[in-house]
């Protein structure tokens, strides 16, 4: 990690979605930073918080099982925090178009809750907002950066969008320190596996665990990906920026591949499995974005960020933790 310790030592951080893949990640960085950390995770089972994800040093948190969307929870929680990781979201693009109202729920109006809570109760808070590279929608040019216009394609994509930006009004008009990462194809230990709704890939590391074909849908189109470190690295870094506040930043990988070379990079790293290369669903397909992978300049040249574990790296330690833990997570 490249972020100075001395920035977090002894603050006190709170996760929106701690529970969760990134936030579990996140919460075991600053706890060896030195930060006081608290979780707060409603363990829905569709959105991905799992107990096991702090397992071997959830003693050294505080674990706060609540939803966003409760507004009293909330003050409580965030009156005493020196930077609040907004994490929790409803990610599943399928279910979004099937329960839209539920996604616009968490998506959009819990966020705008908590952020009028910070300004009510805690303005002098640093806030750094998970958003989606989904908003931009079917990329004009590659890579996609931050100009590119956003034109979501699905009703998640309209919800993290508003969601984002508010973040970024409540920055501009109330002196609230915000800004957003627009994260990328994010996998590695501790996201959930047991179906595809928060990532592909884990659904991918399942499959390929259980001996059964990986089911590749389309197969050329072109992304790039994050391992979970790091967004980590990323998240502190803009945290402990005095000159994020307002800005939106890209992640993305160095290493641009099709799906079916993510695929076959599976199977040589596992030694072993296969995969199907099958037509997209009729519903899938309507909301499919095509080739897309980011431009991250900006956030290099602001704060220094660079993706650092490769490709190949990052899926190897993936899938080495989910062989000791696959029990765990379906």
């Amino acid at each position: 990690m490249g972020v100075d310790a001395s920035h977090f030592s002894g603050s006190r951080a709170l996760i929106t979605g701690g529970l969760g893949f990134i936030g579990s990640n996140l919460a075991h960085t600053l706890l060896k930073l030195g930060a006081k950390v608290t979780l707060i995770d409603s363990l829905i089972p569709e959105y991905g918080g799992n107990s096991f994800n702090v397992d071997g040093f959830a003693d050294q948190l505080n674990i706060n099982i609540s939803d966003v969307r409760d507004v009293h929870s909330m003050q409580h929680l965030v009156s005493s925090a020196d930077y609040l990781f907004n994490l929790a979201g409803q990610t599943s693009h399928m279910d979004s178009m099937e329960d839209p109202f539920t996604d616009l729920d968490i998506n959009c109006t819990a966020q705008l809750s908590i952020l009028e809570t910070c300004r009510t109760h805690n303005p002098k808070i640093r806030i750094v907002f998970a958003s989606t590279r989904q908003i931009y929608g079917k990329p004009d040019y590659l890579p996609v950066d931050e100009e590119h216009l956003v034109r979501p394609v699905d009703v998640n994509g309209i919800n993290k969008a508003a969601g984002e930006w508010y973040h970024i009004l409540y920055n501009n008009v109330y002196d609230i320190h915000s800004c957003a990462l627009r994260l990328t194809n994010t996998y590695g230990p501790r996201m959930r596996v047991k179906d595809a709704r928060q990532t592909f890939v884990g659904l991918w590391i399942r499959q390929i665990l259980e001996q059964q074909p990986i089911q590749v849908w389309g197969g050329e189109q072109l992304r790039d990906f994050n391992y979970v470190d790091d967004v980590i690295d990323a998240l502190l870094r803009v945290a402990a920026d005095n000159n994020s506040g307002g800005q939106i930043y890209n992640l993305g990988g160095d290493q641009i591949v099709t799906l079916r070379e993510l695929a076959e990079t599976l199977v040589t790293i596992e030694g072993g499995g296969s995969y199907e290369v099958k037509e997209f669903p009729e519903e899938r397909k309507k909301i499919d974005i095509g080739d897309y992978y980011s431009d991250w300049k900006k956030i290099n040249k602001d704060t220094g960020w660079q993706p650092r574990i490769s490709l190949a790296k990052g899926l190897e330690q993936t899938l080495s933790y989910y062989k000791n833990n696959l029990s765990q997570y379906i």
